[in-house]
């Protein structure tokens, strides 16, 4: 690895302040403009761990400072006509990428569409110039040239990358810290080539993460939205093709999958838990490793720092594969292997893994009752436009619990209490099991069924997607009839849990 002279260290700073205080000043005027707007933001999601509404359009600021930087970079390194191409490329891409995903975080998109779009423009940069190539194995630097398939392979890798640190950010700070060590790993990839723009480009996108994170870290202010992630996924991705032209082509590429490696087991699990139950791959759950860690009773802030600390762990193996050029692989890779088990099981993690493989043969039944629940959702939705009070959205509701299959319902709203139950429930029968989602600050909907009528697992599943349901509808109503969700003649049910002390989750008691 090359030394870096005093120059060097000095156009670093320079671009890791200019990204940090770019940043630093330009979310303040975010959050100004988007508290004029009225909260310019999608509100909070139902999967999403915060109660309150946060503004996220946070990439904004990312994406200013990265524009700053890159303009910045061709007034004090000499770029040759082929490099100022490259920085035009990735540029272009990763604005690119941010703009619709600023686009989603305005008005969402169709999950179509955005991937439509994130196809043409991983095709554009291909044609661009940023393309794989040619593969070299490390152990024989035996290379193999990829030929019209390397468009494919580039077009996957870039699009994966894009997606991925859109699905870890679920928590506040997490996806922006693992972002960070990214940047640290890319900075180090770039060392010695391209007239240090590859190295100057990520210390400044470094230094615009920071000083997002001060205003990100839990309890967050601003969120980077899918702007901010879909911009810093493509420029990981393309920063990493750029660095891996430069000989060691397989090392360069796996070794931001190495310090990507929690999120990528995380999010595999994720597609491969909602495929089984038939739910949309790209459906936001409460099953990540953080809502776990939540679970267990950590705070946002010690989970974001437990992530972190194994992350870290993830980056010192990603820059041991890159500093010997992807020798010793295997050594690597069960290093790796044995911190991600080690940090699953301490995490309870390691539970929805086993889950996955014992619900293999329960696929198709789970399937059915998903595709069944997730129709009776889609109705409530519609059939909001036609209610007009929130004692006629309740009624369907209920209707909606009751083809379920649970025997009671509570739901708690900041000023009232509401219960359905079937006939003849009794609570203190054996086998009555329970469920409680929080939907919002001051607002739960419990679930209540009999083991018998729905097994434990199932019971579960469709707790979750019943409350989803339910806040969906809620959303809606409130969204069309443009005032908070209210019951004309509501009075709270005696014995009624107080509305503080709701469990986040899912958390089975009293069976």
């Amino acid at each position: 690895m090359e030394l870096l002279t005093h120059t060097d260290w000095l156009k670093i700073l320079f671009c890791l302040a200019l990204g940090f205080f770019t940043s630093l000043g330009v979310i303040p005027f975010i959050l100004q403009w988007a508290g004029h707007r009225g909260g310019a933001n999608r509100g909070r999601e139902f999967h999403h761990t915060h109660t309150s509404p946060v503004v996220r359009l946070g990439g904004g600021a990312l994406a200013v400072a990265f524009s700053v930087v890159a303009l910045a970079i061709p007034y004090f390194s000499s770029l040759s006509s082929a490099t100022a191409n490259t920085l035009s490329v990735i540029v272009f891409g990763s604005l690119a990428m941010f703009a619709l995903g600023f686009w989603d975080d305005l008005r969402p998109l169709g999950a179509r569409f955005k991937f439509i779009v994130q196809i043409v423009i991983a095709g554009s940069v291909y044609f661009g110039g940023i393309k794989i190539e040619v593969l070299n194995n490390p152990f024989t630097d035996i290379e193999f040239s990829l030929g019209l398939f390397g468009f494919f392979v580039t077009i996957l890798w870039l699009v994966t990358l894009t997606n991925l640190i859109n699905l870890i950010d679920g928590i506040d700070g997490l996806a922006g810290g693992i972002c960070l060590m990214l940047m640290c790993l890319l900075a180090n990839l770039g060392i010695g080539g391209d007239s240090g723009f590859s190295m100057l480009l990520p210390i400044g996108v470094a230094g615009a993460l920071l000083g997002f994170l001060k205003f990100n870290y839990p309890p967050a202010k601003i969120h980077m939205g899918d702007g901010g992630a879909y911009f810093l996924g493509f420029f990981i991705g393309a920063l990493s093709i750029v660095n891996s032209n430069k000989g060691t082509v397989v090392a360069a590429l796996i070794a931001p999958a190495f310090a990507l490696a929690l999120p990528i087991v995380d999010v595999s699990l994720a597609v491969l838990r909602r495929g089984l139950r038939g739910l949309p791959v790209f459906r936001p759950d409460r099953k990540h490793i953080h809502h776990c860690l939540i679970t267990l009773g950590f705070s946002r802030e010690r989970t974001v720092l437990i992530l972190y600390t194994v992350s870290f762990l993830c980056l010192f193996l990603a820059f041991g594969v890159f500093w010997l050029q992807g020798r010793l692989l295997p050594l690597f890779s069960g290093l790796l292997f044995l911190v991600l088990v080690i940090s699953g099981h301490v995490s309870g993690f390691t539970k929805d893994w086993f889950a996955i493989g014992s619900r293999l043969g329960e696929s198709l039944a789970l399937r059915k009752e998903t595709r069944y629940a997730l129709i009776l959702s889609q109705w409530l939705e519609m059939e909001v436009e036609r209610h007009h009070s929130v004692e006629e959205l309740w009624q369907d509701y209920q209707f909606v619990a009751k083809k379920l299959g649970f025997s009671r319902v509570r739901l708690v709203l900041p000023d009232s209490a509401h219960t359905w139950q079937v006939e003849g429930f009794d609570e203190r029968a054996g086998g009555i099991q329970h469920i409680c989602h929080e939907i919002s600050e001051g607002s739960a909907i419990e679930f209540a069924a009999d083991q018998r009528v729905l097994p434990e697992h199932l019971f579960k599943l469709l707790a979750d997607l019943a409350a989803e349901t339910w806040h969906k509808a809620a959303l809606r109503w409130r969204v069309l009839n443009k005032t908070p969700l209210h019951f004309m003649s509501a009075a709270t049910l005696p014995g009624f849990p107080s509305q503080r002390k709701f469990i986040r989750f899912y958390t089975p008691v009293g069976r």
